[in-house]
């Protein structure tokens, strides 16, 4: 891997500017120079256009494309904006005067552009109705009127859908004309060999093999896998003809005591006829018998029974009783990449650009987007409590163990390993179980493709986002990193700005040397990790995390789905929010010190339905009031 050279520009600079000065409609307030740019990033052209808001009408100004982003600046500046004529009311509570004169800015990278259309023909009438209409995919829309002479939508809109789309035009994404240094290298925050020897492999049970150096066993997995010490990479050749993709079982995590083990794989190929595969059988076996102390092997299959069923018409299906005598097999009901495609197209409906309040709680319940985020996460709970409690090693598959399987195990790891709860854990969570053992972001995210129906597109890891902050929030000092950098992992996995979520598989970056070739995520966050870091954050080892996953418990985001209307009030800290916070980081440690004691007069609790799930379930008597 290359190492990225000491820092020469202080691109960062540039980021924490975005950060600070973004307002919750995407509105960044600049008094600096017309057009910021990255290091490598072009300018291709500059038109004046007018921006159709939609929370304060239209606003007169010049539009910049370059490679990587198109910015717009207002023409109208001065108090118009500041004394909020057109309701942007928090501009008006800005305390510094230079600020309150500057320019309204709308800067948006090309990578989150999903889709382009044109407005309006030559004979439209009527103020503003020619121009462009584009949706992109942070739950936002932008629409631009243009002057209908002189073919100046026309141009507007072939640069755009050229840089915006490069893989249909034969062009570079945009990481990989970026010249950002930084201080740190994000490409070695994950070494897979490190990462196994901090959780104690190899050991007698599990063993690490190359058998997919070159990517020939599959074509979909790491170069790296912990397999069963008594299975031979001829075992694993055969098995491999039987799971789907040839996403073989192969080991995530271990236990650090019971030595149970949470296994990832794809569905076995059983068909319509029943196909049995006898090496398939005895390899599962053989995951189960490196623990000697269980008789059962539970298999977690994602889907709901009816869609595994299904599933068998196409040449999968799911592993039955009297195929595999030593496993118990469980349903966990959670629905496929379409649902939660349609899902979240509903939540925006309902939030983008005006927020439904009169039915609010009927029309998101009606995007079922929270009961997804409740079976997601009950799953994982189910997932976590069978290695907490020594029960049981647990298999864990959808369909073809990318989508699905990716949300289950990084989420019980989660709740399972504090480590995973650092930003550098984090981080190697997300390179391990979701980049290297092949979540399609390239297919899911369609960075750099202009077909924006694409049936493959889906918010998969968007979820498990969701997911995460949904733990943080019931859990707030268990995490060292804040909602701010959940958020900014989001918004780069459309920028494509950085390398980190490009393509497929690892075997599609290795071939187009993305580590050589662009910048890390990492980089960036590694950089400015202050930035990222949860005031109340307490480092604590060996402690299971159960959330409460019932929909009274569960929350929309608001930070993030509704961050780009400037009439939801933005969650800044006050100081009354803050002694909240405080209180509540004060009560997270009276509850950690009671569970030592529970754990040193009693037996370990494993259920989670009677395991301390959150502060409120273990003090129900503490009470904390603004």
């Amino acid at each position: 891997m290359a190492s990225a050279p000491t820092s020469k520009y202080n691109s960062h600079s540039l980021e924490n500017e975005s950060i600070k000065r973004t307002s919750r409609d995407g509105v960044n307030r600049d008094i600096g120079e017309a057009l910021p740019r990255l290091p490598g990033e072009t300018r291709i052209t500059d038109k004046e256009v007018i921006y159709i808001c939609p929370f304060n009408g239209p606003i007169k100004g010049r539009v910049y494309i370059t490679n990587y982003r198109l910015y717009l600046r207002s023409l109208e500046t001065h108090l118009e904006f500041s004394h909020g004529v057109r309701g942007l009311t928090t501009w008006s509570q800005l305390k510094d005067a230079s600020l309150q004169d500057s320019a309204l800015i709308l800067d948006v990278p090309l990578g989150v552009i999903s889709r382009i259309e044109k407005m309006g023909g030559a004979t439209s009438r009527g103020e503003n109705s020619y121009g462009l209409d584009i949706t992109c995919k942070d739950m936002r829309n932008l629409r631009f009127a243009l002057k209908q002479e002189g073919h100046s939508r026309r141009d507007m809109f072939e640069i755009l859908t050229r840089y915006a789309f490069p893989l249909a035009h034969s062009l570079p994404m945009f990481a990989f004309l970026n010249e950002e240094k930084f201080d740190v290298d994000g490409w070695m925050v994950y070494n897979p060999v490190e990462e196994y020897r901090r959780q104690g492999l190899p050991n007698h049970h599990w063993r690490i093999t190359f058998i997919n150096k070159c990517y020939e066993l599959c074509d979909t997995y790491p170069a790296l896998l912990v397999v069963p010490y008594r299975a031979s990479d001829d075992d694993l050749r055969r098995v491999a003809t039987f799971r789907s993709r040839n996403r073989i079982p192969v080991l995530s995590w271990i236990h650090p005591e019971n030595k149970t083990v949470i296994v990832r794989c794809s569905q076995p190929l059983v068909g319509v006829s029943g196909k049995r595969n006898k090496d398939d059988e005895k390899y599962l076996d053989v995951i189960r018998e490196t623990n000697r102390q269980i008789n059962k092997l539970t298999i977690y299959d994602a889907r709901p029974n009816v869609n595994a069923v299904a599933n068998k018409a196409t040449g999968g299906g799911y592993e039955s009783d009297d195929a595999y005598h030593n496993a118990e097999l469980f349903f966990l009901d959670i629905h496929n990449i379409h649902v939660m495609r349609e899902s979240l197209k509903k939540v925006k409906d309902i939030v983008y650009p005006n927020v439904e309040e009169s039915h609010w709680l009927s029309s998101l319940e009606s995007t079922h987007w929270l009961e997804h985020i409740k079976l997601v996460l009950t799953g994982a709970i189910q997932v976590a409590d069978r290695v907490s409690s020594g029960k049981s090693s647990v298999v864990v598959h959808c369909s073809d163990g990318w989508d699905r399987t990716a949300q289950l195990t990084s989420l019980a790891m989660l709740m399972l390993d504090s480590y995973y709860r650092s930003i550098e854990g984090f981080e190697i969570l997300v390179q391990k179980e979701w980049i290297s053992f092949g979540h399609k972001f390239a297919s899911r995210i369609g960075h750099g493709d202009k077909n924006h129906a694409d049936a493959d597109r889906s918010p998969i890891f968007l979820q498990f986002i969701d997911c995460v902050w949904q733990m943080s929030k019931q859990f707030p000092t268990a995490f060292e990193f804040n909602e701010r950098f959940l958020i900014i992992i989001l918004d780069h996995l459309y920028s494509c700005r950085f390398g980190t979520f490009l393509y497929n598989c690892e075997s599609a970056r290795e071939k187009q040397k993305v580590t050589e070739r662009t910048v890390s995520l990492w980089s960036l966050i590694n950089s400015n990790k202050d930035k990222f870091k949860n005031p109340f954050y307490t480092k604590e080892i060996n402690r299971v995390l159960y959330p409460v996953a019932s929909m009274r418990h569960l929350e929309l985001w608001v930070n993030y789905y509704i961050r780009w209307n400037p009439r939801i009030k933005q969650q800044q800290p006050n100081p009354v929010e803050q002694r909240y916070m405080e209180l509540l980081a004060l009560r997270d440690e009276y509850i950690k010190r009671l569970e030592e004691l529970q754990l040193a007069n009693s037996p370990k609790l494993s259920d989670p339905s009677t395991s301390p799930s959150s502060p409120s379930q273990m003090m129900p008597h503490v009470q904390t009031h603004f």
